[in-house]
């Protein structure tokens, strides 16, 4: 756990959070795993896997890893989660293509049974709010 959003649950969660996350693994691109949340004020982090050593991403894996995540969700029971945008800081994915993947996919597991009852995006800066939202307005959901 580096940079971006991993380097934050780091520094803020504590050591305990990647070092579970490390017995856990490794993890596939398109893949999530569940650890506890450290000295966060959640139970869990859902640690979604975007990018490989290449440190790229992709539309079916961006895909894969928001679905993962609501299916590792639901295994625990939880009524909550937020996600960051997924890929589109170090892996330079498109924010307006990932708001798009990731809104359809929480659509489409909403539809299905689920533990859930909200899904939060955790963005970084206004232009990244905006896209989510102008993307959100866009799929009438």
């Amino acid at each position: 756990m580096g940079s971006g959003v991993a380097g934050a649950l780091l520094r803020n969660g504590g050591q305990e959070i990647e070092e579970e996350a490390v017995r856990k693994g490794p993890v596939a691109c398109g893949e999530a795993v569940v650890t506890g949340a450290g000295r966060l004020r959640a139970k869990w982090v859902i640690h979604a896997v975007v990018m490989g050593q290449d440190l790229r991403t992709n539309v079916s894996t961006i895909t894969l890893a928001t679905k993962s995540s609501l299916k590792r969700a639901d295994e625990v029971g939880a009524k909550t989660i937020a996600f960051p945008a997924l890929g589109t800081g170090v892996g330079g994915f498109p924010l307006e293509e990932c708001a798009r993947l990731m809104l359809a996919a929480i659509h489409e597991h909403a539809a299905s049974k689920t533990s859930l009852e909200k899904a939060t995006f955790v963005l970084y800066g206004s232009r990244s709010f905006q896209t989510f939202k102008d993307e959100l307005e866009k799929a009438s959901i």
